[in-house]
């Protein structure tokens, strides 16, 4: 194979992941695709599919090997990208493999403070659930109730108020 055909056989492995087609991914992975394979933004195989939300993708890479916790370039981690896209499957999928449930992006941003930034009541309960502690703060001292506030998510901050009352 010349190194055309080994870059493009790569490549592959990053439509066949946004296109959650699991069996095309499959047969690379069978050819020797490393599953912890890494784009020029830092970009994981997992962190694009749990992005996308293909979970049977994910747990085919999960179960080859890949990690839940590698973070892209810009610190964001899949959790955080389940998290924010409101993958409920997903961001589950992620802890049951590993995942930190207080895993932080580069900001210090967890991902309970990505689900309550963007009103994901179900997503916020679930990361409580797991342990997941609203007063965390990120690099600016910011909590997930104050996340939620500043970007008008009134559900999550009334859940995460009603938290703080108990």
């Amino acid at each position: 194979m010349t190194d055309d055909e080994i870059l493009a056989l790569l490549q592959s492995a990053f439509t066949h992941v946004r296109a959650g087609d699991t069996a095309a991914l499959t047969a690379l992975l069978d050819q020797g695709v490393p599953p912890t394979l890494r784009n020029e933004k830092g970009d994981s195989l997992v962190m694009l599919a749990s992005y996308h939300g293909f979970p049977d993708t994910t747990r085919v890479l999960l179960k080859r090997g890949a990690d839940p916790e590698v973070a892209n370039d810009q610190g964001q981690t899949p959790l955080q990208g389940a998290a924010f896209k409101g993958h409920r499957e997903m961001l589950e999928l992620l802890l049951d493999a590993g995942a930190d449930v207080e895993g932080r992006g580069g900001n210090g941003r967890t991902p309970l403070m990505m689900a309550a930034m963007f009103d994901r009541t179900d997503l916020v309960q679930a990361l409580i659930d797991r342990g997941a502690d609203p007063q965390a703060r990120d690099a600016s001292g910011a909590t997930a109730l104050d996340a939620a506030r500043t970007m008008g998510a009134m559900n999550t901050a009334q859940q995460l108020e009603a938290l703080t009352r108990e």
